[in-house]
């Protein structure tokens, strides 16, 4: 009796095991599939654009190493400005710099900050730079360049596998984008972390897709 019992938790569990893992892989095609044809590594094939959103990262890691992805998003959304892909972009991240309890955070960062200095080291102007604080989630970055901003049309700057994913929020609420890719991290450690965080995020997007989860802004925008 005992066996049998055994027997059966393990197949429920396996059943269970399977299902999680059918969800996750069925998240992962679909918003590869979505993006098929709108993710460009060739600057020349990407469509001109008023405006670029550059997704946010820390040019530090919480190890406190040096980001490579921060350096490689500068340089696609430096490179779309100077071949006049877009003539505005918008840096879209987050001030960690402090906790929830106003405590200093070790390696935190002024994400928008940060970036700025980095693009206009990067030749691009000042004037043609945009702060947006409350890009802490892709989720939020995207739906305020719709629904504050007012854009119809973006070129998101990120890693390929982010570009797809921010599509997809696009696509929800009637924003067309694109994404140019910034080159990968090619440290291995880094790829592995990121393909599991990305894993776990792209169920995330279509979680808050299916209980209809929205943004609220506090911040008045800084529109060109």
């Amino acid at each position: 009796m005992l066996s049998h019992r055994i027997k059966r938790i393990s197949l429920y569990a396996g059943i269970a095991v399977a299902a999680v893992l059918s969800v996750i892989g069925a998240c992962w095609v679909a918003v590869d599939t979505n993006a098929s044809g709108r993710v460009y590594d060739d600057i020349r094939q990407v469509p001109a654009m008023r405006y670029g959103l550059l997704l946010g990262t820390s040019p530090v890691t919480p190890r406190g190493t040096h980001n490579v992805n921060f350096d490689n998003r500068i340089k696609a959304a430096a490179e779309l400005y100077h071949a006049c892909k877009v003539r505005y972009i918008i840096a879209s991240g987050g001030d960690y710099r402090r906790d929830a309890e106003g405590n200093a955070v070790l390696y935190g960062c002024d994400e928008p900050r940060q970036m700025q200095r980095a693009l206009i080291a990067a030749g691009v102007d000042s004037t043609h730079i945009i702060h947006d604080y409350e890009g802490t989630r892709t989720l939020y970055s995207v739906a305020k360049a719709c629904k504050v901003y007012g854009l119809d049309s973006v070129v998101i700057v990120s890693q390929d596998y982010h570009n797809r994913r921010a599509i997809r929020q696009a696509d929800r609420y009637g924003l067309y984008a694109v994404g140019y890719n910034a080159a990968p991290s090619p440290e291995a450690g880094n790829v592995v972390r990121n393909t599991l965080r990305e894993t776990l995020a792209r169920v995330k997007l279509y979680i808050d897709m299916w209980f209809g989860n929205e943004p609220q802004f506090v911040s008045t925008p800084d529109h060109k």
